[in-house]
């Protein structure tokens, strides 16, 4: 912060103003893209929302997992003794992706929704990677994080909500839109004749870019709240 001040021919002082140089962007979001088609409805949405992002300096990275062959967790623990932020489950890439996701300023999940929910993939996958995230520190807490749901008819929003969780979960900063994230289209790039929707997908990517740069400005000057210890309880005595 560096304070300038000003004074003016008639003697009268002007207030002091406080000039805060801009840090530099070099910030970087990963958008998880949850359906099987690699182009189809929810990678146009992503792209919409990343384009934004684009435009304001931030880079981005999708990252397709909804094609991959993806176990879901197996509630063992591993990830919680370890302490090694990794998935015990060695035969996909889900470790290397969730490192992607630590290293990642912002995270931007998307979804298919299939009754009225996410594809099974991106649910096996969110599992695991929020399950290590959490029982290794909170990998993911205070990154921004938003999520988008694309649908043919109608189970967008319990989607949208479903995604939500993991991020809410994780105490991630949430950007919102001027509406809920979801953006219709039955055919591969068919959300793109939606313009209610594509507004929505805009609105979103440029609110997520302002809060990324309030949270990276205010690094090293606003002091973040210290982490708690979970508390568990289980009410079966």
């Amino acid at each position: 912060m560096l304070t300038i001040e000003f004074s003016i021919s008639n003697s009268k002082s002007l207030s002091l103003i406080c000039l805060q140089f801009l840090k530099p962007t070099n910030m970087k979001v990963i958008a998880i893209n949850g359906s099987p088609k690699a182009e189809g409805n929810t990678f146009h949405a992503l792209k919409i929302v990343l384009e934004e992002l684009g435009n304001e300096g931030i880079t981005s990275e999708i990252i397709h997992i909804g094609n991959k062959n993806i176990r879901g967790c197996l509630a063992c623990g591993k990830c919680a003794r370890n302490k090694d932020e990794k998935c015990i489950q060695t035969k996909d890439d889900v470790n290397d992706w969730i490192a992607k996701m630590k290293e990642a300023d912002g995270i931007l999940l998307g979804s298919p929704v299939y009754y009225a929910s996410i594809s099974g993939t991106m649910k096996a996958f969110l599992d695991r990677a929020f399950y290590v995230s959490g029982a290794n520190g909170g990998m993911f807490r205070h990154k921004v994080g938003a999520s988008i749901a694309a649908v043919r008819r109608s189970g967008g929003l319990p989607a949208f909500n479903v995604l939500n969780n993991y991020l809410l979960y994780a105490e991630m900063l949430i950007p919102a839109s001027n509406y809920w994230n979801v953006i219709h289209g039955a055919r591969p790039g068919e959300v793109l004749q939606d313009e209610e929707g594509i507004q929505i997908m805009r609105v979103l990517g440029r609110n997520m870019a302002w809060l990324m740069k309030l949270v990276n400005h205010g690094k090293g000057s606003i002091t973040p709240p210290v982490a708690e210890r979970k508390q568990y309880m289980n009410f079966i005595r």
